[in-house]
């Protein structure tokens, strides 16, 4: 046990000190610096949304000065092709004459892919990705290439009624862990990030972590402990998300065409174990379950027509559940003895 502590204070240290350095650059947006770590750690892709100028990018390119890792960046465009995203054969011709195919690696294969305004291309375009997201492979003419570990997809998007977007396939929107929303700075915040963008030297982070170091703490998220009633509060929060169901709300049977999938579970366990050794515990509790619900089931539910016409959202589904399922919770709790 003395072992597991030690681990778990060097986990805690660790995030301080990329949490500082990031924050070296970028002010205030604590919510969407947690989301991004918390997919760093536990091994998962991550998906921001918000209208341009927020600093998505800039948050992207900040974790990866931070981070002794690979990094490319994607710039989406209408007429991105998907090969020019995983790669293509070409023809090469040796000092002999003689011809043969090479694989060409695509900007893929990098161990922080950046995919900038991802909405912007078309969807075959962006199922490009869905493999590398899934297997991290890339198949090209039936050959299978293995993409190098840690691998994350880091996509930044803007809001779908902007123009020029194109919404994400669902197969795709699943597969990313979290997608948090990046909102407007307040006052003190713009105030801030004025002073430090607009004098002679600009901020930068510096290295804090290798991909060695990033595999470590992804299997020690894995073994953390759960109790059987918190995976059942988290199993029990996705299975409230579909419709005509025990678990559902009249909000999700009136509002909801299609709920989470078992990704959404998972997000949840894995996010709620992260921010247990964050805290420093080596067990997840109830509430770490609830902080990320959010983030990692509002891209996992699909709203019908009625829900557009009567300005319902996700989060609002998401938050009717929270409530819904909160009594339920105490009497966990009670029986736990919390």
């Amino acid at each position: 046990m003395t072992d597991v502590r030690k681990e778990a204070e060097e986990f805690r240290e660790n995030w301080k000190l990329l949490t500082e350095e990031i924050g070296k650059v970028i002010v205030g947006g604590q919510s969407q610096v947690e989301g991004v770590l918390v997919c760093l750690f536990a091994g998962g892709h991550c998906l921001l949304e918000g209208v341009p100028g927020l600093g998505k990018t800039l948050l992207v390119r900040t974790l990866s000065e931070a981070l002794d890792l690979s990094f490319s960046r994607i710039q989406f465009t209408p007429d991105l092709m998907p090969a020019d995203i995983i790669g293509t054969n070409m023809i090469v011709e040796d000092e002999r004459g003689n011809r043969e195919f090479r694989f060409r690696q695509g900007p893929v294969f990098a161990n922080i892919v950046l995919a900038d305004e991802i909405n912007r291309a078309t969807p075959k375009t962006q199922s490009a990705l869905l493999e590398a997201m899934q297997e991290h492979t890339v198949s090209v003419a039936r050959t299978i290439h293995r993409l190098e570990e840690p691998f994350f997809v880091m996509a930044t998007q803007n809001p779908i009624e902007m123009e020029g977007t194109y919404p994400l396939p669902e197969a795709q929107m699943d597969r990313f862990f979290f997608k948090l929303m990046v909102l407007y700075p307040d006052k003190n915040d713009l105030t801030e990030i004025i002073e430090r963008t607009t004098k002679k030297e600009m901020p930068s982070a510096g290295k804090v972590m290798d991909g060695h170091g990033i595999l470590r703490w992804q299997g020690f998220v894995r073994e953390v402990a759960v109790a059987p009633s918190v995976t059942d509060y988290a199993v029990r929060l996705v299975m409230a998300t579909h419709p005509k169901t025990e678990d559902a709300g009249a909000m999700v049977d009136k509002y909801v065409r299609f709920g989470s999938s078992p990704r959404g579970a998972q997000a949840l366990v894995l996010a709620a174990k992260v921010n247990a050794l964050r805290d420093g515990r080596y067990n997840v509790s109830f509430s770490d379950i609830r902080h990320f619900a959010h983030h990692a089931l509002r891209h996992r539910i699909l709203l019908n027509f009625e829900a557009d016409a009567d300005g319902i959202t996700s989060d609002q589904v998401i938050e009717e559940i929270l409530k819904n399922t909160a009594e339920a919770e105490k009497k966990a709790r009670v029986k736990m003895g919390e």
